[in-house]
């Protein structure tokens, strides 16, 4: 599809290994991709506005620069994101919201860093010729 979909799939890829459940290696992509395109937070530059508007400035600048990526843990996502948005997406994909976050903490920082080489976000990327 575009740009975002290419690197969902290629992080997720790498990041989960064999380390996820079947399940979890179905459902991730398509968890991400619904977070981070449409689900009510303004794409990825919105998403991570609110996590770092709700504390998370640091790891934020840390996934976006080229260095080591900070760790953010479940109860942080779920504090900078919200507990209805957090409910409303585990819904969606049928699992439980203590399942949810711990999959987006350890993923999420993975993802944004792939997202941003050079430390430019390329979100906008994916809907051209790129």
């Amino acid at each position: 599809m575009g740009l975002l979909d290419a690197v969902l799939g290629e992080v997720l890829k790498n990041a989960i290994g064999g380390n996820a459940s079947p399940q979890q290696q179905t459902q991730l992509p398509d968890i991400f991709s619904s977070i981070l395109k449409d689900g009510g937070f303004g794409g990825v530059g919105g998403i991570l506005k609110q996590l770092a508007e709700n504390g998370l400035k640091q790891q934020v600048d840390s996934w976006l620069g080229n260095g080591q990526n900070l760790p953010v843990n479940p109860s942080q996502i779920n504090d900078a994101l919200g507990n209805d948005q957090i409910r409303q997406i585990a819904k969606q994909f049928g699992i439980p919201v203590d399942a949810l976050l711990p999959m987006l903490a350890k993923y999420f920082p993975g993802v944004v860093d792939k997202m941003s080489p050079d430390g430019v976000l390329v979100e906008s990327m994916g809907k051209g010729g790129g």
